[in-house]
């Protein structure tokens, strides 16, 4: 099922209330060195170790149809999305209390650069040095769009990961429509085959533009031909001023692995509302390749 949420009507909140609980300890020895116990637990508490609640990938457009305002904010909303109080909480709702997060941007089909390599955050100094690490690195702008081609760079990027989570999601953030690479949708597809889910952030903070190759409905095209698995969303970014909080959202729905109890809209699978290719067409009415 996939589902579309606008700005405000997204709450992910809630703490789980617990107890201390006392014990006695049975007879034994005062200490049990790791290399003391059976190869078959240290080997379950190595596993129990790399395992985390989400493999996230934060797939970041950088194409000359950003402009360098909005790149700006857009890093910074992810650094303080991350650095936050409610991601911090929500962390720490999850069963293993960490996720392991890598950040790459994106623009043509053969142009993506890792920013983030994965990284473990489980609390406030893993998240600060991961946001840190996001900011220190200058901006950049590139040409092109392709989504497909993020995709298909994202992919095997999770075999790389050290940590194994119990879920793996592709975030995708971007302004206009594949144009560049393979079909959108191939590369979709061949993502959900592998179990992952795929979100997205639309960005439709200006009027659309023929000369920055900008659709009309960039959400529905987001929607019908860029997300997919098990309660994959959208949040659309209409306004600029809610850039960093639309950011903030995504992220903890993410982490929670949460949707909300009444969504605002249920995406149906039915035929596409926008062409998966209109990006690709605009281009070759314009270019003429």
């Amino acid at each position: 099922m996939r589902l579309l949420f606008s700005i405000g009507a997204v709450l992910v909140a809630g703490m789980f209330a617990g107890g201390d609980v006392a014990g006695i300890a049975a007879p034994g020895p005062k200490f049990e060195s790791p290399e003391s116990r059976p190869r078959s637990q240290r080997l379950a508490a190595d596993k129990d170790a790399q395992t985390v609640d989400v493999e996230l990938i934060l797939a970041v457009d950088v194409s000359y149809s950003m402009d360098m305002d909005e790149l700006a904010i857009q890093r910074e909303g992810y650094a303080q999305a991350i650095q936050s109080k409610e991601f911090l909480r929500a962390l720490k709702l999850g069963p293993n209390g960490r996720i392991a997060v890598t950040y790459f941007e994106w623009a043509a089909s053969s142009d993506q650069k890792i920013i983030i390599p994965w990284r473990l955050i489980d609390g406030p100094e893993t998240a600060d040095a991961v946001a840190a690490e996001i900011m220190k690195t200058p901006i950049r702008r590139a040409s092109r769009t392709s989504i497909s081609g993020a995709i298909t760079f994202a992919m095997p990027l999770f075999d790389e990961d050290p940590y194994r989570g119990l879920r793996r999601v592709i975030d995708i953030s971007g302004d206009g429509p594949n144009n560049n690479g393979g079909p959108v949708t191939v590369a979709r597809d061949a993502a959900l085959e592998k179990g992952i889910v795929i979100n997205g952030l639309p960005i439709m903070v200006k009027e659309p533009s023929y000369s920055t190759m900008d659709i009309d409905n960039l959400d529905f095209y987001y929607e019908d031909c860029v997300i997919g698995g098990p309660g994959s969303f959208v949040i659309t970014i209409k306004d600029r001023d809610k850039f960093k909080e639309a950011i903030r959202t995504k992220l903890l729905m993410e982490v929670a692995g949460r949707t909300p109890e009444r969504p605002v809209m249920r995406v149906a699978d039915k035929e596409p509302r926008v062409n998966c290719l209109i990006g690709e067409k605009i281009w070759s009415d314009r270019w003429g390749r």
